[in-house]
């Protein structure tokens, strides 16, 4: 297994590739999955694996003055320049650490990781998830976006050119033995393409489970609507055999 030195050390050389990249569809696509998924300006936002801030640049922009980032990487190269492009964003902190071995203080409405997870040890993942479990607050959400397993396995087989440091097929069987001990579940999982057709990326959504959530105490607008449909057509079945005048 990789040490953490490193991996740092692969991020701080990693970073004029990112630089010369910039924002791109992979950044937009997780930005309009955030929106999607309940991302609101008054915000606190964690990201984990921020990099040179191109992501975190696209959080700030939607949230404005209201909210706030706490944006997060292990490679202090890549922090240097993530603060060097934001310094005009007021409501941003930039933390060069380790997240799975950091004492977070922040409660947070909604954490990202954007294509980071997959470049985790997966031996540390279960104290990761240990860690966000506990910053996010109680109704909030832990939003992932990762390369395809699949997709990623044909990489390491065809294109192994492409590969980072660390960058492992993350199966949703390893995702719920390290995220459901924590209190956490899978509330939404989607494959889907960006850069080719046959669904190159996952966004998953975790949600906290709450122990006795009454699941009836808010109908849905269809659950009301079938409801007085019923009624219309139990109305009309009393006038057709006489039972109701």
């Amino acid at each position: 297994m990789k040490t953490a030195k490193e991996i740092e050390q692969f991020y701080d050389g990693y970073v004029e590739r990112q630089v010369n990249l910039g924002i791109n569809p992979r950044h937009r696509s997780i930005q309009r999955w955030l929106k999607q998924f309940g991302l609101k300006p008054h915000h606190r936002v964690l990201e984990i694996g921020c990099g040179v801030g191109t992501q975190t640049e696209l959080l700030l922009r939607y949230l404005g003055p209201q909210g706030f980032v706490t944006a997060m990487d292990i490679s202090p190269r890549s922090i240097e320049v993530a603060r060097q492009r934001l310094s005009s964003y007021k409501n941003a902190e930039l933390i060069a650490a380790d997240a799975t071995d950091y004492d977070f203080s922040e409660k947070y409405d909604m954490i990202v990781m954007p294509d980071v997870i997959e470049h985790i040890p997966v031996d540390l993942h279960y104290r990761l998830f240990e860690k966000l479990s506990a910053v996010l607050k109680d109704e909030g959400k832990i939003i992932i976006h990762i390369p395809n397993p699949y997709y990623l396995e044909w990489v390491h087989k065809n294109e192994p050119e492409l590969l980072q440091v660390i960058d492992q097929p993350i199966f949703t069987d390893i995702l719920v033995k390290n995220v459901y001990p924590h209190g956490l579940y899978i509330h939404s999982l989607k494959t889907y393409d960006i850069w080719v057709e046959e669904c190159d990326y996952q966004i998953i959504e975790l949600r906290h489970y709450r122990p006795g959530l009454t699941y009836h105490r808010k109908p849905t607008p269809a659950w009301k609507s079938a409801v007085k449909f019923l009624e219309r057509v139990k109305l009309k079945l009393q006038l057709v055999l006489g039972l109701k005048k």
